[in-house]
């Protein structure tokens, strides 16, 4: 086996790698999304017509952001590499932590209590008699769950993943590695002379940017 069989064998792995996590990321800010909007607590006895009850959102307010925040977090990764990457799954595993976190202190009996009595001001006066919807709050802490895992899984391995700029820079390597072999340079110097045209490439950059151009867009013919 050659070493681009091997490096694209270990590319092809990344790829469903990332779209592995990415798949399970976006499941679990979904899911903390989801259950946040949902009815958690059900209000018993010949009161429980008239009463309100609290969704998931409102017994734990940091729900919905937190699975905003992770949503985010699936758009930073491919768009980051190395210790950025890092960083980014880290932040993404502390909101599955702070959404479960929240999952169970929204479901506390004093919290729940507490809302029921704040909303319910003329019927609560002696308690009002309430038990947990069983299945919102386990959506929001299987999703918690995911996310954490994704974060964590983001911060270890994420470093082995292709992003967006390496995929473009691969394809402007390869254009020139092909330039260079229908030529018949070396390997050696096809390697100096993609590297060194990058080079010529990023000083351009700045130098559009000194003089206050948009170096996105083409030049006007003349």
């Amino acid at each position: 086996m050659t070493s681009g069989e091997v490096s694209g064998k270990g590319s092809g792995n990344g790829r469903r790698e990332l779209w592995a996590w990415l798949a399970l990321t976006v499941l679990g800010s979904c899911l903390v999304l989801l259950a946040a909007g949902q009815v958690w607590v059900r209000v018993l006895g010949a009161q429980a017509a008239d009463a309100a009850a609290p969704t998931g959102g409102d017994l734990s307010p940091v729900l919905s952001p937190l699975g905003l925040a992770g949503l985010a977090g699936v758009v930073a990764v491919p768009a980051t590499k190395g210790a950025g990457r890092r960083v980014v799954g880290a932040l993404v595993a502390l909101c599955g932590a702070g959404a479960a976190a929240g999952t169970w202190a929204g479901l506390a009996s004093n919290t729940v209590t507490g809302w029921l009595r704040e909303h319910n001001a003329v019927r609560a006066v002696a308690g009002l008699p309430w038990e947990p919807v069983p299945g919102w709050p386990v959506v929001a802490g299987l999703g918690a769950f995911l996310l954490l895992a994704g974060g964590v899984l983001a911060a270890v391995r994420g470093g082995r993943w292709a992003g967006m700029s390496s995929r473009y820079d691969r394809a402007a390597d390869a254009t020139g590695e092909r330039a260079g072999e229908r030529a018949g340079e070396p390997a050696g110097e096809r390697a100096g002379a993609v590297a060194a045209r990058r080079g010529h490439e990023d000083r351009e950059l700045w130098d559009a940017l000194d003089r206050g151009d948009d170096p996105t867009e083409s030049p006007e013919p003349r």
